[in-house]
């Protein structure tokens, strides 16, 4: 705990609520509720009326509609993953509640437009170009750094010829472009004819830098751009490790907060920030339409940006920046995609692209409704008689999933042929099972079933009395009995069955104003 008067960062930095802010707020033992500080002339008459201290403001709960005089000490701001919080939606919520909590989420949104596009109309009216850098057209090695250069003799020939349909091209079979190494001018037996050239002649696809919404400045194609063809070469200063960790402690200590640096290899790093070309300017995106693949070049090794789908003239051009986040500081994630993570570094959420989905649907359409038999567990991994695993030997009888210990079942040996287990057959008179215990291999007969089979009061399980601790004695219709433990011994959990909240811990509907 920290000595003498301590504040909190939000306290330090005199921060304070504002109108229009949608926060959590703590009325008395009730849960956190989210709200919004409402405008005085929205607040009814009534509610400016109530008695309230210096330093207070009146918050709207979302879902209950209802009106609070609170203070900063009671509050605290509403985050960008708070709308994806499902632990807040667990069993224990309410209908209210969890309207409060789509409410929240759909103003929250709203709010964050309406801010995003106050800040860009100031930045479009203050800043109309994009930060200066200086433009380059290949990559620039920086101190004892270098550019490998290979020898004529040791960059491979493809076997690709001047009078194919397409030589080396993106639907040829190019072994090179296949192992992702770019044919020499000089080497290629497709002469000038050859396609697999796009780094060396810089054939870039037509693209625009534009001013985004959210996300500062991005790039979007200005034509069609096919699958697989190439859009960008990712150019910059290259620099090994020591340079770049210079240069990140200069960013941090001058608040820079804007990175282009791209691993190249085990020693070297792409920083585009001071140099570069339009490919600086692509955004991420948890569900891309670009990535960046490593190709050999005349020896060399240099990073593309390929298209990932069909990308339509206008869409903005992204990839996955796969970054790596050191620390517990992490970068909130805006690309808005469905299967966002929400923050820069996070594996994506998993999400079935509509390919899959269209294959799903069709696989469901011809396929008949499965038995009751074929839906069951195959089987199951421990033994039926004492629950351990092992060496265990498995029921033959179609769709009985139980397995045994041969010493569970006093055998010397395995079983051989179709053996049945002892859950089928009567304990009394060794006849065909009709009803069973399902904590373990007793069963019996219609005749000698009365009696020695009941519905569990713990778990509802149809059970022997040696595997309900309430007793051998069935229920009668509409009874109901609780167990009552031995002196000394704490009651069983319940298996299955979430314990009740006491009283003072349940769910409330909505705060007592």
């Amino acid at each position: 705990m920290p000595e003498g008067s301590w504040f909190c960062n939000d306290c330090r930095a005199s921060k304070k609520p504002h109108y229009k802010d949608v926060l959590w707020v703590k009325v008395g033992r009730y849960r956190w509720w989210p709200a919004e500080v409402t405008l005085p002339k929205n607040v009814p008459e009534n509610i400016m009326r109530m008695r309230h201290d210096v330093g207070e403001f009146p918050v709207h709960f979302f879902g209950s509609k209802d009106y609070l005089w609170t203070y900063q000490a009671r509050v605290f701001p509403y985050m960008e993953g708070d709308a994806n919080n499902k632990d807040k939606m667990g069993k224990g919520a309410d209908a209210i509640y969890k309207k409060a909590l789509h409410e929240a989420a759909a103003r929250f949104q709203e709010l964050q437009a309406e801010k995003e596009m106050r800040q860009l109309q100031e930045d479009r009216r203050n800043d109309k170009k994009p930060p200066p850098y200086r433009h380059i057209k290949v990559n620039r090695p920086i101190g004892k750094v270098q550019i490998i250069t290979a020898d004529l003799s040791e960059i491979p020939r493809c076997n690709c010829k001047a009078a194919d349909e397409s030589p080396c091209g993106l639907d040829s079979e190019c072994i090179n472009r296949m192992l992702m190494y770019e044919c020499h001018p000089q080497v290629c037996p497709a002469g000038e004819r050859c396609q697999n050239q796009c780094f060396t002649k810089r054939q870039y696809t037509p693209v625009e830098i534009f001013r985004t919404l959210a996300r500062g400045w991005g790039l979007r194609s200005i034509t069609d751009i096919k699958k697989g063809e190439f859009v960008n070469e990712y150019v910059g200063e290259v620099i090994d490790e020591e340079e770049c960790r210079a240069r990140i402690r200069h960013a941090q200590e001058n608040d820079i907060c804007n990175f282009y640096m791209l691993t190249l290899d085990k020693d070297r790093i792409i920083d585009a920030g001071p140099k570069g070309n339009q490919a600086r300017f692509m955004n991420h995106s948890c569900q891309p339409n670009c990535e960046t693949q490593k190709w050999t070049v005349n020896g060399d090794t240099r990073v593309g940006l390929f298209a990932l789908v069909d990308i339509p003239a206008g869409v903005e051009l992204t990839f996955n920046y796969n970054l790596e986040c050191l620390g517990n500081g992490k970068t909130v994630c805006k690309c808005g995609a469905p299967n966002c993570s929400g923050f820069l570094g996070d594996r994506p959420k998993n999400q079935p692209s509509s390919e899959d989905k269209n294959r799903k649907f069709k696989r469901k359409i011809p396929v008949k409704k499965k038995s009751k038999l074929e839906v069951q567990r195959e089987r199951e991994d421990e033994c039926f008689s004492c629950g351990d695993g092992g060496q265990i030997v498995s029921c033959k009888k179609p769709g009985c999933p139980k397995v045994y210990h041969a010493d569970c079942l006093n055998l010397s040996k395995r079983p051989a042929g179709r053996w049945e287990c002892p859950w089928h057959q009567c304990d009394v008179c060794g006849g065909e099972a009709a009803s069973f215990c399902e904590m373990c291999p007793s069963s019996f007969c219609p005749q000698h079933r009365e009696g020695m089979l009941f519905i569990s009061k713990l778990d509802g399980r149809l059970s022997c009395s040696e595997h309900d601790p309430c007793g051998p004695d069935p229920l009668e219709p509409g009874e109901i009995r609780e167990y009552v433990p031995p002196p000394g011994q704490a009651p069983p959990k319940p298996m299955g069955v979430l314990p009740q909240l006491p009283p003072h811990r349940r769910a409330l509907p909505s705060p007592p104003l």
